[in-house]
């Protein structure tokens, strides 16, 4: 979690409101993967706590490609996200890798261990995703 904090900050936090919300090309803005970022590693790891998804995370659910981020609340919720969700994961060090878990409405099959390894690798996905697409907003805003 640390790593995907810093490189986001390093990479987007500069950003204005008008650039996180850009979607050059068409494709999903730099808000959408910081957002998505925090509210999926919290998706999951409410599963592999052996939960289901609330009101609320289906509500967030929904709001994730919204085109309207403040960067000051954007960066808020991505940091105190991760940093509950730290805490979070160090408490699953304790409970077995092949627990198994159900994910979502159709109660798919995974386990605890399988759920942690999704969070990072889905991380570490959007975290490329969010700091190309930053690249890629600076250097239409440079020409």
């Amino acid at each position: 979690m640390q790593h995907a904090m810093e490189d986001i900050h390093k990479w987007c936090s500069s950003l204005s409101r008008d650039a996180l919300n850009t979607r050059p090309g068409g494709i999903a803005p730099v808000s959408f993967h910081i957002r998505h970022i925090a509210r999926s590693v919290d998706r999951l790891l409410t599963y592999a706590e052996g939960n289901q998804l609330d009101d609320e995370q289906l509500k967030l659910l929904k709001t994730e490609l919204e085109s309207d981020a403040a960067p000051e609340e954007l960066f808020s919720e991505f940091t105190s996200t991760l940093e509950k969700c730290s805490a979070r994961i160090f408490s699953l060090a304790t409970v077995s890798a092949e627990l198994p878990r159900s994910v979502g409405r159709k109660q798919l099959h995974s386990t605890v261990g399988g759920l942690l390894v999704h969070v990072a690798e889905h991380t570490q996905r959007h975290v490329g995703q969010a700091v190309t697409t930053a690249k890629i907003v600076q250097s239409q805003r440079n020409e």
